[in-house]
């Protein structure tokens, strides 16, 4: 199967009785978190988390969206005191999590979901708050290399770093070349 158009998807928010128990992913705790503790942060207000599925009904993919901050540390406060920015952090979406099943890797879904974050953020912007960044916790693994995937999109590795997982953000003024 070849890369999947948007036109193929239905984006869903997480409700009760959407079937979920036969998503897979090589990262069992990514599958996990959509099974047993995604409805229960949503009915909780901690995070949203929407579901990916092809026109057919087949659950490809999900995302977990909260809000979050990036702290302003090292060249990002430098950078940010040189345009007159003096807070010591800013306001972002956070992607908690992002999964594609593992019968619909490579083939463009990563990408559309990332495209689809960068939307909700910019929504946040224009009709309710402060929204700069987005920001994540790329966790590497022995199977894939997130990392890379979300250089490619435009993210940066934060100079931090937490045990098993890279920091990265996004900004939203200029690090984005929107697409028509």
């Amino acid at each position: 199967m070849d890369k999947i158009n948007v036109k193929d998807i239905k984006i869903e928010r997480l409700q009760q009785n959407h079937n979920i128990k036969h998503f897979k992913s090589y990262e069992q705790e990514l599958a996990d978190f959509l099974i047993e503790d995604a409805l229960n942060n949503q009915n909780n207000q901690i995070s949203v988390t929407y579901l990916w599925f092809l026109n057919t009904g087949e659950l490809v993919g999900y995302v977990t969206l909260l809000n979050d901050r990036i702290n302003l540390e090292g060249e990002l406060k430098e950078i940010f005191r040189g345009k007159g920015i003096g807070y010591h952090s800013l306001p972002a979406l956070k992607i908690g999590r992002l999964c594609v099943d593992d019968n619909f890797l490579r083939k463009g879904i990563g990408t559309m979901i990332i495209d689809f974050s960068i939307k909700v953020a910019f929504h946040i912007f224009e009709k309710y708050s402060g929204c700069r960044f987005i920001v994540l916790d790329a966790k590497r693994n022995a199977t894939n290399d997130p990392i890379h995937f979300y250089k490619k999109l435009g993210f940066k590795e934060l100079k931090e770093r937490r045990k098993g997982t890279t920091p990265m953000y996004l900004d939203l003024v200029s690090d984005i070349k929107l697409s028509a």
